[in-house]
């Protein structure tokens, strides 16, 4: 019996559509017999993906590469993708025995996005009603159902715009980067600007000077041992430890105050303009605290503060993000992939959220909890009500919160693994959140002594107790800095009061040097693009993502250190396209098509503006619609025309300091190169590892590299042939070759190829002889013939390693030596014995990750034919450049794994039979004419619907 068979009382039949199967399976437990709940498996369908997708009618256009009739009024071709025509059938089928059609998809500009298209696509005639919900449980879910509404149109508009937006940019400045930088490169909207940051701060890295400053530490006893108060409010509580002593940091001498780090320029290691501060070097610390050592000292003032925290908001996506990363060690991929699994499978509220509200019946089941698990003392009288947002926010969502009325504690929920560890941060962070203040007492001591050669000097020591932990009992937020306190650390101070005499048990002198700013991690990285107001907080995982796989960022630990690669993409795009990576104008961008979104903007004048300058045809040159001061949209379409200006090696060359060594980025990878001192000679060169952070390039790295053997080694003339033996240092790897002479044709039918053989992994360029070469040349080599078959047995050396060969029968050797030692008996040996099947043992795994958050399985590192890979039993993936076995996280191979997932081809259907050829070739014109007429009328429908270009889009 078909699903839609079953019925509810009155014989109704409802088709939902999801985008998941995930959400599918959940939600049809809650709904029962009556309803059909399908999967539309993500978008399905989208603007062209290269030139064999778009649809033959606009072929020979000059927009249609674009995807976008950017000559009217920009309307967006849209085709089924490839891999989703079966899953369109399928609905399609569903809903010719379905009353009517329940679009659940999620609500926010995506879900609405794609419940628009399969109502354009699936072409109901019967109702049609969108059902939308934050969590998945079955009081939401049934609610859901009984309050249907209609499409929100102008969430649809805003997703379109953005979508158009970012195609034209992508499409049109990605073609600049594949003829001035490198083929197959990409630019985008957010990705460009998100990359630039992690460039510019390695340049200020690059750029940064080390100071070294010292000051003095001491440790003051107040002679006194045992309990002591804080202060009175502490005694009443039960008491303190007083501890004896106290350690301090000299602030002044003679009133002058010491020179710390923040007194330092960055780019010059020199104290700042204006600066007037006591600077002390080694030897001047050493002598003030040799005349300190005898000194007298006393408490010169005790300055106490009241203390309060307030708790923590909840989350919201970009703050999970940041928490996930510090606490648990997710990359923000892998953090929303389990925070989707989570949320598809009832655990928690939708997870892509600007909003930081609780609903009524979130904050009653938190303060049920904070009452049951810690007592009525941490519940404040009222309940806390979050308002704040991030400007211009869309989604109409509650914060990211456990879902139901009454929330599940992490260990009634029968989660494990990361599911367990995410579910456990967003419920203490819940909960924590709907607690008292934490409150305690500051207090800062100052301790003052004179030298004995007279001057004056003062310590300083702070000190905090915390007296009602408040919502610290549940969860404190962690910090990007590791070396930064938390909240809920505690400093202890001896009760002292002005004038006390303290004894000096220690003086020493303390060296240090200023740091450079840190390299941005995932998690700062999102908090940056969040505070200056650039792109989606539901796109920032997608964004790093991208990044990553270009090869513009690798990580080095936690840490997102660019490629040279980057810094050329980078250094054009900010010098011929200043614009477009402005960090003001992406924020703009943002705040117009969140006015479109309002409808306090059209989006077609918006979008003629961007791509074509003001009105068509806009006064002034490329250069200055792209880096004007007028209009802040500038031509995009004159910009990327206007290439001549743009010198493909200056964009790709970066001095490395002041010798006149360059490094340049070429085709296949980075490089440096010095000028000859002889007029007319070409320079030295040598390769720079891809995986180099660029601050680590110094001039006296340039120089190792240069002076590393380079080249071709030559070995000597082969004996035979007279020719000269060369090794050389491939693309993969070393090898050895024979010098051809001048005029032997290379190419043809009489082209003549040079004796070419790897060298033995035992062997290096620096070590291999001619004799070397000359034995790795004779390869193949006859070990004998088969008495039995007459067959020849040879030894050769494959990609896969050394093996034997008769006719078509193959056997792998041990060892590379093997190739000149092993002698024909030994050779029949091996072949009578039975060839084994299947695959030889599997190697022990290099390293284990944990659990895959998808699959659910255990993810390791093991070494493979083509170097190590991340594998869950299921999925393999190759580790990328910038990835090591040591260093890979699990999120990373996690990053991995998924993107290879989504990267799996679609499956072949079976060919078509002889016969039915003709019926299928029909069918296939039939449906092509359907899709054509299809996209003509979903034009003609928005042109009359956007009459006067008022059309309100985000």
């Amino acid at each position: 019996m078909s699903p839609t068979r079953e019925t509810a009382q009155g014989g109704r039949r409802r088709l939902v559509i999801v985008e998941s199967p995930a959400k599918a399976k959940t939600i049809k437990g809650y709904l029962g017999p009556g309803y059909v709940v399908e999967a539309s498996v993500g978008h399905i369908r989208d603007l062209p993906n290269g030139a064999a997708e778009v649809p033959a009618e606009f072929k020979g256009q000059p927009w249609a590469r674009l995807g976008v009739n950017v000559d009217s009024e920009f309307q967006p071709i849209y085709v089924v993708n490839a891999d989703k025509k079966a899953q369109v059938k399928k609905l399609k089928d569903l809903l010719k025995e379905s009353d009517e059609l329940l679009l659940a998809t999620d609500e926010d500009r995506e879900g609405e996005a794609i419940a628009w298209h399969l109502q354009e696509v699936l072409k109901p005639k019967v109702p049609v009603r969108r059902m939308v919900f934050h969590e998945i449980t079955k009081d939401a879910i049934q609610e859901a159902v009984r309050n249907p509404r209609e499409l929100n149109q102008p969430l649809v508009d805003a997703q379109e715009t953005r979508r158009i937006l970012d195609r034209l940019y992508g499409y049109e400045v990605s073609p600049v980067l594949w003829k001035k930088v490198m083929p197959r490169l990409s630019a985008g909207r957010v990705q460009s600007v998100a990359t630039r940051l992690v460039v510019q701060r390695e340049r200020e890295r690059i750029a940064f000077r080390s100071a070294e400053y010292w000051d003095l530490s001491g440790t003051f006893s107040t002679g006194r041992t045992g309990w002591g108060s804080l202060r009175s409010s502490e005694a009443e509580s039960g008491g303190a430890s007083d501890p004896g002593t106290f350690a301090a940091k000299l602030t002044t001498v003679d009133g002058r105050r010491v020179a710390q780090g923040r007194d330092f320029d960055a780019t010059t290691g020199q104290l700042k303009d204006g600066a007037t501060v006591l600077h002390l070097d080694e030897s001047a610390a050493r002598t003030l605290a040799a005349a300190l050592a005898d000194a007298s000292f006393a408490v010169r003032s005790v300055e106490s503060k009241p203390y309060r925290r307030s708790p923590y908001a909840p989350f919201r996506t970009t703050t999970l993000q940041q928490e996930a990363s510090r606490k648990l060690g997710f990359g923000a991929k892998a953090t929303m992939q389990v925070a989707q699994k989570l949320y598809e499978n009832g655990f928690i509220t939708y997870m892509r959220t600007d909003s930081t509200t609780l609903s009524e019946t979130a904050i009653t089941a938190a303060r049920a909890q904070v009452t049951q698990l810690y007592g009525a003392e941490y519940l404040p009288d009222k309940p806390r009500v979050y308002t704040g947002k991030v400007k211009n926010a869309q989604e109409a969502h509650e914060a990211i919160r456990p879902s139901g009325d009454r929330f599940r504690t992490p260990a009634e929920t029968g989660l494990t693994g990361d599911q367990y560890r995410l579910y456990e941060l967003i419920w203490m962070r819940t909960v924590a959140s709907q607690m008292k203040d934490a409150v305690g007492q500051s207090v800062t001591v100052k301790v003052g002594g004179r030298a004995s050669d007279g001057r004056d000097a003062e310590f300083s020591a702070s000190g905090k107790i915390i007296t009602f932990h408040g919502f610290m009992k549940a969860y404190v937020e962690g910090a990007d800095d590791p070396n930064a306190e938390l909240d809920d650390r505690e400093r202890r101070l001896p009760q002292v009061s002005e004038g006390d005499a303290l004894t000096a048990e220690e003086i020493t002198a303390d060296g240090h040097a200023t740091k450079p700013p840190a390299r941005y991690t995932e998690a700062s990285l999102v908090k940056e693009l969040e505070e200056r107001e650039i792109g989606r907080p539901s796109t920032y995982a997608s964004i790093i993502g991208t990044i990553l796989d270009r090869g513009y960022v690798f990580k080095k630990g936690t840490a997102l250190v660019p490629s040279f690669l980057s810094f050329a993409v980078v250094g054009l795009l900010e010098k011929h396209f200043g614009r477009l990576v402005d960090y003001d104008f992406t924020a703009k961008m943002e705040d117009d098509l969140d006015r479109i979104a309002r409808g306090e903007a059209r989006a077609v004048p918006w979008l003629r503006r961007f791509y074509f300058g003001s009105e068509h045809g806009a006064e002034g040159s490329a250069a200055d619609a792209g880096n004007g001061d007028g209009d802040h949209l500038g031509g995009l379409k004159e910009l990327v025309e206007d290439l001549g200006a743009i010198d493909a090696r200056e964009v790709s060359s970066f001095p490395v300091g002041t010798g006149g060594i360059m490094l340049r980025v070429g085709r296949y990878g980075p490089y440096v190169e010095k000028p000859s001192e002889v007029e007319g000679e070409p320079g030295q060169r040598a390769d720079v590892p891809d995986d180099l952070p660029p601050d680590e390039l110094t001039v006296e790295l340039a120089e190792e590299f240069l002076a590393k053997p380079s080249g071709d080694f030559e070995l000597g003339t082969d004996p035979e042939t007279g020719r000269q033996i060369v090794a050389k240092d491939g693309r993969y790897g070393p090898y050895v070759t024979e010098i051809l002479p001048e005029g032997t044709p290379k190419t043809g039918k009489n082209a003549v190829k040079p004796r070419t053989a790897s060298l033995f992994k035992s062997m290096s360029l620096d070590t291999v002889t001619l004799e070397d070469a000359l034995r790795l040349m004779s390869l193949p080599r006859v070990v004998g013939v088969d008495p039995e078959s007459g067959t020849e047995i040879t030894a050769q050396n494959g990609r896969y390693g050394p093996y034997l060969k008769k006719g078509t029968d193959s056997r792998s050797l041990e060892t590379e030596d093997q190739l000149f030692t092993i002698a024909l008996d030994e050779a029949l040996a091996i072949y009578a014995q039975p060839k084994a099947r299947g695959r030889a043992a599997a190697k022990p795994p290099l390293k284990e990750l944990g659990t895959d958050p998808v699959s659910e399985r255990p993810v390791v590192v093991k070494d493979g034919r083509f170097g190590p890979y991340v594998t869950d039993g299921e999925t393999n993936a190759t580790l990328r450049t910038g990835d090591s076995v040591e260093e890979i996280t699990p999120e990373r191979g996690y990053e991995l794994l998924a993107e290879k997932r989504a990267k799996a081809p679609v499956k072949k259907k079976a060919a078509a039979k002889k016969a039915p050829a003709k019926k299928a070739a029909a069918k296939k014109t039939a449906a092509k004419k359907t899709t054509t007429a299809a996209v003509k009328k979903t034009a003609a429908a928005k042109k009359a619907s956007s009459a006067s270009a008022t059309k309100s889009v985000d």
